[in-house]
C-alpha cells in the first residue's frame, strides 16, 4: 500500500513516515524541504499548486497530511489561512479526484479558541469533546476550521473517507526535555488544557484512521490518556478555570482534551506517557 505523506520531514511528519516505514507501507514524502533521513520516495512540490499535488499523489492509495504552518501569528495572518486552506483543498481535490479512497489530515485543538485567543476566554465544560463549540478568534484556529467543513465537502462529493484529526500539543522525544520547566505550574499550558500527544502516538492512531472503513468524514481528538502536569486534574481547573463546568469525577491525571472518542472509534490507545520519558 503506497502512502502519501505531506509535510514528511517536519517535527510531526518524521515521525509518521517512520511509522509508516516500520509497518511496511511504501511511503512518499511530499514535502519543500530535505528530510533528516532519506527513506522511501522524496518528492518536492508546493502544495498550493495543484497541478504539482496532483503529480505528486499520483499512483497512492492512501495520504496523510500533515503540512501546515503549524501555529498563529508566525507569519500574518492572511499567509496562515491562505496557506493551511489551500493546501488542504488540493491534497483532498487531487486525492478524490484520482480515486484515492482515504484521507487524514492534522486538525488541532485550537480549533477550539482557547489557544490564540486574542481575548481570553474559558471552556464551556471538560473534559472537552468534539462537541464543545469552536470560537476561534485567530487564522490559524480558523484554518482548521475551515479544513474540517473541506473535508465533510469532499467526502459529500465523492464519498473519501476524511479523519481530521485534533492533535493536543504534539510532542516529540527530544520535546520531553522541555517538560521539568512547567510541571508545577497551573498557569502554564492552562489554555491548550495541558494536553499534549506523542508524535508516535499520534502516527499510529493515523494509520488506525488510514486501515478503518466506513468512517465517512469524522474530527477526533487526539491527546494523552494524562495531562503534562504534575498535578492533578482536578486542582489545576480549581486554579485556572475554577467556574467551568466539570462534566463527571475527573481521573487524578486525566486529560481535560477528552479522547475517548478516538479510542472507541480507532481502537487506539497513547503509548507513550511523560513519565516514562522525563528523566530517562
Amino acid at each position: 500500500m503506497q502512502v502519501a505523506i505531506t509535510g514528511g520531514s517536519g517535527k510531526l511528519g518524521k515521525w509518521v513516515v517512520r511509522h509508516f516505514l516500520d509497518q511496511g507501507y511504501d511511503v512518499r514524502n511530499i514535502d519543500q524541504r530535505f528530510p533528516e533521513y532519506v527513506e522511501g520516495q522524496d518528492l518536492y512540490v508546493d502544495l498550493n499548486n495543484l497541478g504539482e499535488v496532483y503529480g505528486a499523489l499520483e499512483g497512492c492509495d492512501a495520504v496523510v497530511h500533515t503540512a501546515a504552518i503549524p501555529v498563529a501569528y508566525r507569519y500574518p495572518n492572511e499567509v496562515t489561512f491562505s496557506n493551511n486552506t489551500l493546501s488542504t483543498y488540493n491534497v483532498l481535490e487531487a486525492a478524490s479526484s484520482l480515486g484515492i479512497e482515504k484521507a487524514v489530515i492534522s486538525s488541532s485543538e485550537s480549533s477550539y479558541g482557547l489557544v490564540f485567543a486574542v481575548n481570553p476566554f474559558e471552556p464551556l465544560y471538560v473534559p472537552m469533546d468534539e462537541d464543545h463549540p469552536q470560537l476561534v478568534q485567530d487564522s490559524y484556529g480558523l484554518s482548521k476550521i475551515v479544513n474540517e467543513e473541506t473535508a465533510d465537502m469532499f467526502h459529500r462529493r465523492t464519498s473519501i473517507q476524511v479523519v481530521s484529526f485534533r492533535l493536543g500539543n504534539v510532542i516529540d522525544p527530544e520535546g520531553y526535555k522541555q517538560f521539568p520547566s512547567w510541571l508545577h505550574d497551573p498557569q502554564q499550558r492552562a489554555q491548550i488544557l495541558w494536553s499534549y500527544i506523542d508524535a508516535r502516538d499520534a502516527a499510529a492512531a493515523m494509520e488506525l484512521a488510514i486501515q478503518a472503513d466506513g468512517l465517512g468524514s469524522i474530527a477526533l481528538n487526539l491527546a494523552n490518556n494524562e495531562t503534562s502536569m504534575d498535578i492533578s486534574s482536578a486542582e489545576l481547573m480549581q486554579k485556572a478555570y475554577p467556574d467551568v463546568e466539570i462534566r463527571e469525577e475527573l481521573g487524578e491525571y486525566q486529560t481535560l482534551l477528552d479522547n475517548r472518542r478516538a479510542k472507541e472509534t480507532l481502537g487506539w490507545q497513547p503509548a507513550h506517557r511523560w513519565r516514562d520519558e522525563v528523566g530517562s
